[in-house]
């Protein structure tokens, strides 16, 4: 059994990746590996506390190591921190991080190419999937999540702070991408069938917030 990594950034692909890892009976996780920003103590872009992620981390029975970044911070500055990390987990064993990228030739392409520099592989269990059939697969098998930001450019605000269930997949505008793989909205997970327990949460303010290209209008999740 391969010892690896998860990619962990607290919402559904990666909670879909680290089931499907598992549930081959392939991979042992060892840990789950998330960017944080230190200025908010969040990760980036879901903008969820490293206080959710600690719970999700703990109802997963699987410890947590955060690599902590600068807001806006360039490629040059995250990945020698990223590589510390990771060059300490594979002395210890570890072979591969498992990501949840579905379909982003870009992305798996950058995130291959940084792991073999440092001898490790990438894996990614949700690859080239249908998006519809992944969404119908991740409420099926009883995750339970909320959409905690958007891209309002690409997503109407009215889907922030939403419940991840069938009504969202019927709600939902065509002409964006249901798993929103281009970025249009992201999620906190809290419960489904690699979770022991669900985690509890409450949501405070929805607010707005620019960066250098978009427009995000965030839902705070907050634990309960």
């Amino acid at each position: 059994m391969e010892t690896v990594l998860v990619s962990w950034s607290g919402g559904k692909d990666c909670a879909l990746a680290m089931y499907d890892a598992l549930v081959s009976g392939e991979y042992q996780v060892v840990g789950l590996l998330t960017t944080v920003t230190k200025d908010s103590d969040r990760v980036d872009l879901h903008d969820i506390r490293c206080s959710l992620i600690e719970r999700q981390a703990q109802a997963l029975g699987v410890p947590w190591e955060k690599v902590s970044i600068s807001s806006y911070a360039s490629n040059s500055d995250y990945e020698p921190n990223l590589a510390q990390t990771l060059m300490r987990y594979k002395e210890a064993g570890v072979t591969s991080v498992v990501c949840g990228d579905i379909f982003r030739e870009d992305l798996r392409t950058y995130r291959t190419l940084n792991l073999a520099k440092l001898g490790l592989r990438a894996i990614f269990p949700l690859w080239k999937r249908d998006s519809l059939q992944l969404m119908d697969s991740f409420i099926s098998l009883g995750f339970k999540a909320i959409v905690t930001s958007i891209n309002a450019s690409r997503l109407d605000g009215r889907f922030v702070g939403r419940a991840i269930d069938w009504k969202f997949m019927r709600d939902f505008p065509s002409s964006a991408n249901i798993c929103g793989e281009y970025g249009e909205y992201h999620t906190f997970v809290y419960d489904g069938p690699i979770f022991e327990s669900a985690i509890p949460y409450t949501v405070g303010d929805i607010f707005e917030r620019d960066d250098q290209f978009h427009h995000f209008k965030y839902c705070d999740v907050m634990p309960a």
